[in-house]
């Protein structure tokens, strides 16, 4: 087996990822590949240094699927000059955010949620089988993998009522990403259909949850400060092109769904995943039960004209599976008995494909450290 497979950072993968001095890369094997200094790619070499993959995205989907081709063609016979061994590139956030939109597309997640949070009634709510719910989340508090995590403060439920002081409930939830490259102007909608010509690629997400303070706040507008303090993802942002062996088909969808959310098939991704806690994996999943595709999302985003700007980002919201052991978050696994502690690490990690045996597809991981409330 050879380095790229072992890796997982193959020519059917070929990430992207920008580095600390705002130079665009690529992940070969146990290298990367500085755009800039890259021959035979037909992109103004400026592209490659202006600090980030929204001006690559800007230039479109042919761009990005002719760029995809050529470094297919060429990635393995680039100069000493424009190869570096991954271990030495620090990656920063790859892309500006523009707005950053929060899904909860598992049915899984949904109905276990709502079988503990509203015992007594219908797990799903009403709309939920409808459309895909979502809430929109603080794009300034999006950070990449590797940045600290301080442990948010607010008020939350005490036997006296509303009381002050950092989260006692701090959670993970495991995501799925997916970077808009295209904008769509306002005024203008996205059918599912369509919606997978505006998607760049995808990351991974861990969008912490401060459950304590989400308890209190969240009736009647939903979160607000126990999600808006933190969202980690990873550094490598992966083409959607890179998927397509892994395209699955998704759950049957009861009610059939508006004709806005219509898509054919496969409509999912079908992307393993780990959630680990001071190195321990403590629970797997997958991406491939989705219930809500990311077509979906977009469109449903998209449908009262409130359009979209390249570098948005849209999550899956926690991704869970129906067997013990493939919850996407520490409430579901421990039912409110265990929570995150100051130093705990985490590490979510995704791949697509055999590991052991390939071909199979990285998506890196996103790890994020708790230290003490300010």
């Amino acid at each position: 087996m050879n380095a790229d497979a072992i890796t997982g950072f193959g020519l059917d993968n070929l990430p992207y990822g920008v580095d600390d001095s705002g130079r665009v890369v690529v992940a070969l094997g146990d290298e990367v590949i500085d755009l800039a200094s890259a021959e035979g790619l037909d992109v103004d070499p400026e592209v490659w240094t202006s600090g980030s993959l929204n001006a690559f995205m800007a230039l479109g989907p042919d761009a990005w699927a002719d760029t995809r081709a050529r470094l297919q063609s060429v990635a393995t016979r680039q100069p000493a000059h424009a190869r570096r061994p991954r271990s030495d590139v620090r990656l920063v956030l790859p892309w500006e955010i523009g707005d950053y939109t929060d899904f909860y597309a598992s049915r899984e997640h949904a109905e276990a949620m709502g079988r503990m949070l509203r015992p007594g009634d219908a797990p799903l709510p009403e709309a939920w089988l409808h459309m895909p719910l979502g809430y929109h989340g603080r794009a300034g508090t999006v950070v990449v993998s590797g940045s600290r995590v301080w442990r948010p403060a607010g008020l939350a439920p005490g036997p006296d009522g509303p009381q002050f002081g950092p989260s006692a409930r701090l959670d993970v939830e495991v995501e799925l990403g997916f970077v808009v490259g295209t904008t769509v102007p306002r005024g203008h909608t996205v059918p599912a259909r369509a919606a997978d010509h505006h998607i760049f690629g995808v990351v991974l997400v861990n969008d912490w949850s401060a459950r304590d303070i989400q308890s209190l706040e969240y009736r009647p507008l939903g979160p607000f400060l126990g999600k808006s303090f933190a969202t980690s993802v990873s550094p490598w942002v992966v083409p959607l092109a890179a998927f397509d062996p892994w395209r699955v088909e998704g759950p049957v969808q009861t009610p059939e769904p508006a004709d806005y959310l219509k898509t054919g098939e496969p409509r999912g991704l079908n992307a393993e995943l780990s959630l680990s806690v001071n190195g321990a994996v403590i629970s797997t999943m997958s991406s491939g039960g989705l219930y809500w595709s990311m077509a979906q999302q977009l469109a449903h985003l998209t449908v009262n004209g409130a359009g979209v700007r390249a570098g948005d980002l849209f999550a899956s919201g926690t991704i869970s599976g129906p067997l013990a052991g493939s919850e996407g978050s520490l409430m579901e696994k421990y039912r409110g008995e265990a929570w995150l502690a100051d130093g705990d690490t985490i590490t979510i990690t995704g791949w697509c494909g055999e590991r052991s045996r390939g071909p199979w597809i990285s998506l890196g991981e996103v790890v994020g450290t708790v230290v003490p409330s300010i």
